[in-house]
């Protein structure tokens, strides 16, 4: 038989559920993805995170357990090599594991650009011979001298750093900055450049500020997303790093209200959709009978199952027990 090799879809090899993450709930094993935000939303300081979570295996913000921790490898273009370690060392005191055996690789040259051939050969052969769960790129404007608003010059490049995840099975976290002036879009279509970045993630996190907090957006190509997560930098001792923060119920249900012209709260909203509803309701169902904007009910969702008023049941939500 000629043409292209074929199978059945039941013959497909099916992937266990705990090797369906590399960290549960942010990034899935094997995945390309974007961690997107404007200037000075702590984007590097999340991409180490999770750099130093996956080498180490501890909790990634101290809350989501890696799955399948390794080698990590990572070109940071824009910090000295002193500020990299500073960095990695704090968080490494955060996260309570050992900074003198975190095996997080650091590229150690000036100058890499994924539009040059012979960088590229050599980027492909530092992979191929650390084989690094996951190669950390920080940010995607310093590693190339082309046109990122058109789709023909940014695709190949994307379709390189896709080609190094399939061939020696690795994530591939890009950091990137949204545009300015994009507060209001969805977070993916916020991204600077062409939609074929957006477009390209298996798992990206987006940083936004929203007045005074910092909130997480995740989304997932194959996997549903959580609720908007709060974050915080913060010093304490030797260490800065990134943390969530949990909000008590009074101050969530705070967090999430808007200048709607209703008298009741999106949260107050909520929760009597699900108290007089006869089970669980999807996202969908809720936006429709609440009447809200889809992203104030993820802030709504996000707080209240913070909060421990609601919980997530198959993918919808119900009241507490």
């Amino acid at each position: 038989m000629t043409g292209l090799p074929v199978r059945r879809a039941s013959e497909l090899e099916a992937l266990p559920p705990e090797k369906r993450w590399l960290v549960e709930g942010l990034w899935a094993d094997q995945a390309v993805g974007i961690v997107g935000g404007e200037p000075k939303c702590c984007k590097s300081f999340l991409a180490l995170d999770v750099a130093v979570a996956v080498a180490s295996g501890a909790p990634c913000l101290r809350r989501f357990r890696v799955a399948q921790p390794g080698k990590v490898l990572l070109f940071a273009a824009e910090d000295a090599l002193h500020v990299v370690r500073s960095r990695l060392a704090g968080i490494s005191v955060a996260a309570n594991v050992s900074f003198e055996t975190l095996a997080v690789h650091v590229i150690t040259v000036p100058l890499l650009r994924l539009d040059v051939p012979d960088h590229q050969h050599l980027l492909r052969e530092t992979v191929e011979q650390l084989r690094p769960r996951l190669l950390v790129l920080d940010p995607f404007v310093r590693l190339h001298r082309k046109d990122e608003n058109v789709a023909a010059e940014v695709a190949p490049l994307l379709a390189y750093l896709r080609e190094l995840q399939r061939r020696y099975e690795t994530g591939v976290l890009l950091v990137h900055h949204a545009r300015k002036g994009a507060a209001h879009a969805r977070a993916g279509q916020a991204l600077r450049g062409s939609s074929e970045l957006h477009a390209w993630g298996d798992s990206n996190l987006y940083l936004r500020r929203r007045k005074d907090s910092l909130k997480l957006t995740v989304e997932h190509r194959a996997a549903a997303s959580p609720g908007d997560i709060e974050l915080a930098l913060r010093e304490r001792d030797a260490a800065l790093a990134l943390e969530v923060v949990d909000r008590p119920p009074e101050v969530a249900a705070e967090a999430v209200d808007d200048s709607d012209t209703s008298p009741h709260s999106p949260a107050e909203r909520v929760t009597r959709a699900l108290t007089t509803a006869p089970g669980p309701l999807s996202r969908g169902e809720l936006r429709n009978v609440c009447k809200l904007r889809t992203i104030t009910l993820s802030d709504t969702l996000a707080a209240l199952v913070a909060a421990g008023r609601i919980r997530k049941v198959d993918g919808a939500y119900a009241l507490a027990r």
